[in-house]
């Protein structure tokens, strides 16, 4: 496939070196010559130094051949007009741009077909991340399938916790539940086999499938449910921060601090029930004089990794019950283990599964990196097919997935049902599967192949 980013700005270097390895062809246009010379000296790609938005720049790339565009660059305007410029004179490429103001986005007529195909906004992906963080204290990562009806969590294995020592059918008879399943075991950022007789160690991370309504009773049978999050402290009053307080403030006792005065005015007129205060993060004694010692959790979600770093372990060092941090840059990701922060969250992961729906070749409508992107949740749809293989028709035990492709959850008629060897797959159903390894896709693909 080949694939035209607009910028190489930390979203479109994440994208490009996601795609690069799953051999698309893949071209880069960036105003700034840096990045693109670094883009180039760690991956097999073209690049163009260039206004993305400009007609002879996008022909210079090659636009009118591309399968498709994906405009991320740190202006939404340009990647708005770049679409608009695409779709007016190319028929081909379908266009992704990524939108981050709330100003535009809460006009969808100006995304109306012929202009942009598919608007993304990280900032929104990212603040459902962490809602869900909130919603499930405990969980590592949490991700949503089926319309919300699955979703797939994961935790850290305890020395105290039930699982410590467990093997996967001892997990099995505890749950006692066909519709909760373990997906995935990751021991120092490595998939380990997931059978009957894998032995689960503390430290490791473990990733389940269930529907919606049985997350919890889950969490407390295999973990612990911490207690609930009451008061929130978020660091940044930014577009993450503006649409994380709007999302909590109703159900939450929520502070922001905004160390921009005219950004902490600005949001201040749109959040009701939310306290806004202008300081810095990393002051000691703002921290002390709100009470940082009361705060059930406290979130650094700046624009400034540093800040992130400094704020969320000074926070939970000065008594705050749980600290986390947005980490973009992803070498930072080795401070966080000489810390006291309870989990880092990185943005570019969150984005790039709402992009690589669009970019899979099978009918695809759910997608969740995670493990630093090694590995892949896909929710896809089954299809009978006479040109391609299909899974319709067919028993669970009767297809043959390779190794490290594991069935988490079958959605049918929007309800989740048990998976056993001899479920037989029909048209329209929702298959939620985990790919130990991104190299397993291309198999599950061709399995899933639209009408």
């Amino acid at each position: 496939m080949k694939i035209v980013i607009l910028g190489a700005g930390v979203t479109g270097s994440s994208v490009a070196g996601a795609l690069a390895s799953e051999e698309n062809d893949i071209v880069v246009i960036d105003q700034k010559p840096h990045l693109l010379s670094a883009l180039k000296g760690r991956l097999d790609i073209a690049t163009i130094e260039g206004n993305a938005a400009h007609p002879s720049i996008l022909e210079q790339a090659g636009v009118g051949t591309a399968d498709m565009v994906l405009a991320v660059t740190n202006n939404d305007e340009t990647n708005m007009l770049a679409c608009q410029v695409i779709n007016t004179l190319y028929t081909k490429p379908k266009t992704i741009a990524r939108v981050r103001a709330l100003d535009f986005l809460n006009h969808p007529e100006l995304f109306a077909p012929g202009g942009i195909d598919i608007v993304i906004s990280p900032e929104q992906v990212v603040t459902e991340a962490i809602h869900n963080l909130i919603k499930y204290p405990g969980a590592l990562h949490v991700s949503e399938f089926a319309e919300g009806l699955v979703r797939l969590v994961s935790i850290r294995v305890v020395p105290t916790g039930f699982l410590t020592g467990k093997r996967i059918q001892a997990v099995k008879e505890k749950l006692a539940d066909s519709m909760i399943r373990v997906a995935a075991i990751f021991r120092n950022g490595k998939a380990i086999a997931v059978n009957g007789e894998a032995l689960i160690a503390t430290g490791d991370e473990v990733f389940f499938v269930c529907p919606r309504d049985k997350v919890r009773k889950t969490l407390v049978d295999l973990h612990k449910l911490e207690a609930p999050i009451k008061s929130i402290m978020l660091a940044g009053g930014g577009h993450v921060g503006k649409r994380l307080s709007m999302a909590l403030e109703n159900n939450y006792h929520v502070k922001v601090i905004e160390q921009d005065i005219n950004r902490a005015k600005e949001i201040s007129n749109d959040l009701r029930n939310t306290l806004i205060l202008h300081g810095d993060c990393t002051d000691q004694s703002l921290l002390q004089e709100e009470m940082i010692e009361e705060v059930d959790l406290f979130c650094a979600i700046t624009n400034n990794d540093g800040v992130n770093l400094i704020s969320a372990s000074l926070a939970k060092k000065l008594g705050a019950k749980k600290a986390i941090c947005l980490i973009n840059n992803t070498s930072y990701l080795q401070l966080v283990d000489g810390t006291d922060i309870d989990l880092a969250i990185q943005p570019k992961l969150e984005t790039l599964g709402s992009i690589l729906r669009h970019v899979r070749k099978g009918d695809v409508v759910g997608v969740s990196s995670v493990c630093g992107g090694s590995a892949e949740a896909i929710e896809a749809i089954a299809h009978r097919s006479v040109a391609a293989k299909s899974v319709v028709g067919q028993r669970v035990d009767q297809i043959n997935l390779p190794d490290g492709v594991i069935l988490g959850a079958l959605i049918r008629d929007k309800e989740v049902i048990p998976v056993h060897h001899d479920t037989v797959f029909a048209e329209g159903d929702h298959v939620v599967m985990f790919a130990l390894d991104k190299k397993l896709i291309k198999a599950i693909e061709g399995y899933f192949q639209p009408i």
